[in-house]
């Protein structure tokens, strides 16, 4: 199984991912695994990558595209994979195609999360984090036992810069602007699987199979 995973931020991708690769026994391929591997190992692509982040600005597309194509081409994704968080342009979902043909082989479908943007917004500015032990809380979904104080540790809970109303805004003007067109593209090609992601976590995994189940019989 070969699949991609779209979705805005918030709709829950990466959870959905991993209950994916757990299910089908294929890798899941995230951009920040890519590059931490492909850094870690020292590759040219890799410490191409970590200039650019080390300075502060985008890693370009070529060499974001090259370390895809360095990743699909290892062992453990002849079996199948799981993309999460590429391709999130057209240039880069043109890449990507090309590099599958170069390798013989074809997504079986690209799966997009939908979820409204009001809930979207509840759950991008909800999260609160503790300042000592740095546990993870929601205030809707996931409530600590007491208001602003850690279940775990006592300590204070704040919400990070990134996950204020301005910000989360931004992120999903974004999403809009240059990952929402994926949608189309592989709606275009026949592939793309939309499930309902305001849903309990369960039950949109179980979507997602049976989705694809439907293109495995």
């Amino acid at each position: 199984m070969r699949l991609i995973l779209l979705g805005p931020p918030g709709a829950g991708k990466g959870t959905q991912a991993q209950g994916l690769a757990d299910h089908f026994g294929i890798v899941h391929i995230s951009t920040g695994d890519m590059f931490r591997a492909a850094i870690k190992n020292e590759t040219a692509l890799g410490l191409q990558a970590k200039a650019f982040s080390d300075a502060g600005t985008l890693v370009p597309d070529d060499v974001t595209i090259g370390i895809v194509r360095e990743r699909l081409g290892q062992s453990d994704c002849h079996e199948g994979f799981l993309l999460d968080g590429f391709p999130r342009t057209l240039v880069q979902a043109e890449a990507l195609a090309e590099i599958l043909k170069e390798l013989e082989i074809s997504l079986n479908a690209a799966v997009n999360v939908q979820v409204d943007r009001p809930l979207l917004m509840a759950r991008l500015t909800g999260r609160r984090v503790c300042r000592q032990c740095g546990a993870t809380y929601h205030i809707v979904f996931n409530p600590p036992p007491q208001e602003d104080q850690c279940g775990k540790c006592g300590g204070e809970l704040y919400q990070r810069k990134d996950d204020n109303e301005e910000t989360c805004e931004k992120r999903l003007d974004v999403y809009q602007r240059e990952t929402a067109p994926l949608i189309e593209y592989y709606a275009r090609k026949g592939i793309l699987r939309n499930i309902q992601g305001d849903q309990e976590i369960d039950q949109v995994l179980a979507d997602i199979l049976a989705a694809l189940q439907r293109d495995l019989t």
